[in-house]
């Protein structure tokens, strides 16, 4: 305590349910009042400004985000940063991990002592010896059946757990579901040429000949550097992950996404890349983890691994063959079943005690390379070789209706909504028009400027107008969801200047809806930026009927308007939107027919 009282005072003030008895255990061991007081406030302090200061920036981060950062190269901005937070973690690991486990253990060592020390509880502990007993053996490092085996089975326990809430609320159609739709939608605008062909890549390292090759390969290793011990636990990982990942799809026909790249016959939950991903990526990671001794190396290794597994689910994703929670459940079915390979692996080694060292076949190492380099190049042919199958293009029949309204065939469809489906501002603008260029054409001739699709360059000028207060009328503007898909086409019109604090937004989606007379029918949102908050992030006019009037009132002054109609499309509310801003309504929409 002497040594690592401080730390431990410090530190324990981060632990959940340690720095509730740390005070218990100081004054155990008799610590100074003055130096307990001292780290304890300092981590007191540290401890609210951990909360405090990472919900504040995450909090802002988001609305930001949210706001002004909405596709392609935004999805390259976040990958790097990803990135970035990725590799800083790992620097941190390797460089501070080993000594931070030291200052653990110690507290633990020190809490351990405090307890067992405890007149209460050596009492206790003579009254029920079978129990300490049990205790005893499930934390015993020198066999598989303590604390290995307890690992393993929390682990798995708590792995099955988030699969059956994912099924269930699959089943039971949960918000999951409705964000699920929502997020495929919104993807679509993030789809490059260039993003497309690298994902493209990525997801053939979980195609099926792809990975039988793998698999060849590495059992050739293993046996070639006679680790034949872990060949049966690679096989239990892959066909057992793989045969689970089958049977869910027989049991859950859940159709995939209607946007995808390229075209997947088969049922996919959960997803099968994901899965072998897990399985197999996995396993991998873990033996090499397993053979080499530096700490630099395994951390090295196991972010490697994690950053493949990940790059496979998100390219199924981004290609839209696959949902969010398919991929999610499939690194659940995945690391079940590299839980149980691990363990049969763990197993293997306490049976036979003390391994002896087994020279490796001669000229494995030569044979080695040659092998990986042949795995290497069957992935590239594979790849440059295979020609995904199209996806057939969705139905878009238009729909020919009697009246503008006709279309809205359940009260949902009346509002804009969130990523999980929630009702947010209504609808308060109906544009009747010939074609997009019509719509464009009319809005333009008004002062008002068809946003630019967020890439990198806009990006970087959206951020250097924010900070040097710079006019960009044509900013990229946040997504909104209508009847699941993202808007269309936004527009924003500057009105004193400022173009973050004082900015008009109108959100336009198409339908597959036509009148008798030929022309598209076109819904959408009118709102508004009204100041600041923190200096940074834009707040939401309260006012949604000032901005349909608006809009209405430029529209009409170009003489292209054949007619106005104003209808109660629903009840008079006050809400709030994605960012918390309240809004207020009586209901109503214009409905404009353009000449």
């Amino acid at each position: 305590m002497d040594a690592h009282g401080a730390k431990s005072v410090f530190l324990g003030r981060f632990v959940p349910n340690v720095k509730e008895i740390v005070p218990f255990i100081a004054g155990s061991v008799k610590m100074n009042k003055r130096t307990f007081m001292f780290w304890n406030i300092l981590g007191a302090v540290g401890w609210g400004f951990e909360w405090i200061l990472a919900g504040y920036i995450f909090a802002q981060s988001l609305n930001l985000a949210k706001l002004w950062l909405s596709r392609a190269g935004l999805f390259f901005a976040f990958l790097v940063i990803i990135g970035v937070i990725l590799y800083f973690l790992k620097w941190l690991i390797i460089s501070k991990g080993i000594q931070f486990w030291i200052i653990a253990a110690s507290l633990w060592q020190s809490i351990r002592e405090a307890v067992i020390n405890n007149q209460h509880v050596s009492l206790w502990v003579q009254k029920h010896p079978r129990i300490i007993s049990s205790l005893k053996a499930r934390l015993d490092t020198t066999k598989f059946s303590g604390l290995t085996l307890t690992i393993s089975t929390l682990a798995f326990v708590y792995v099955l757990a988030l699969f059956a809430g994912v099924v269930e609320d699959l089943i039971t159609s949960d918000p999951i579901a409705a964000a699920d739709i929502r997020m495929a939608n919104f993807l679509v605008a993030f789809r490059t040429n260039a993003f497309t062909n690298v994902f493209t890549w990525i997801t053939m390292l979980g195609k099926t000949q792809v990975i039988l090759c793998f698999i060849a390969i590495s059992v050739s290793l293993l046996w070639l550097w006679r680790k034949n011990d872990y060949i049966l636990s690679l096989f239990i990982s892959v066909v057992g992950s793989e045969a689970f990942s089958y049977l869910g799809e027989l049991a859950f026909h859940r159709p995939r996404p209607e946007l995808a790249v390229y075209a997947e016959h088969s049922f996919f939950f959960p997803s099968g890349h994901a899965t072998i991903a897990v399985a197999f990526y996995g396993f991998i990671g873990y033996l090499q983890m397993r053979f080499v001794q530096s700490w630099s190396r395994k951390v090295n290794i196991f972010f490697t691994t994690i950053l493949v597994i990940v790059a496979i689910g998100l390219s199924r994703v981004y290609l839209g063959v696959h949902y969010i929670s398919d991929v999610w459940s499939g690194y659940l079915v995945g690391a079940m079943w590299l839980i149980i390979a691990i363990s049969f692996s763990e197993w293997l080694r306490h049976q036979k005690g003390s391994i002896k060292f087994i020279s490796p076949v001669r000229g494995a190492r030569r044979t080695s390379f040659a092998l990986v380099f042949l795995a290497i190049l069957f992935y590239v042919g594979v790849s440059i070789n295979y020609h995904l199958p199209l996806a057939s293009v969705p139905s878009n029949t238009p729909i020919v209706v009697s009246k503008s309204t006709d279309i809205f065939t359940n009260e949902q469809m009346k509002y804009t909504e969130t990523l999980t489906g929630d009702k947010q501002e209504p609808v308060n603008y109906i544009v009747l028009a010939k074609n997009d260029a019509q719509l464009v054409a009319v809005l333009r001739q008004t002062g008002w400027a068809l946003t630019d699709k967020a890439d990198i360059l806009s990006s970087i000028t959206t951020v250097k107008s924010l900070i040097l207060k710079k006019p960009y009328p044509s900013a990229p503007i946040s997504p909104s969801f209508w009847n699941t898909k993202v808007q269309d086409l936004s527009f924003a019109k500057v009105s004193e200047g400022n173009c973050f604090s004082n900015i008009h937004h109108v959100r336009i989606w198409r339908t597959n809806n036509l009148l008798k007379d030929g022309n598209n029918i076109y819904v959408g949102m009118a709102n508004a930026n009204a100041g600041r908050k923190w200096g940074i992030i834009p707040t939401i006019s309260p006012n949604l009927d000032a901005e349909r009037v608006l809009l209405y009132q430029d529209l009409d002054l170009t003489g292209k308007i054949d007619s106005n109609q104003k209808v109660q499309l629903v009840k008079s509310l006050i809400g709030k939107n994605f960012v918390a801003d309240q809004f207020f309504t009586d209901g109503k929409a214009y409905v404009s027919f353009l000449k």
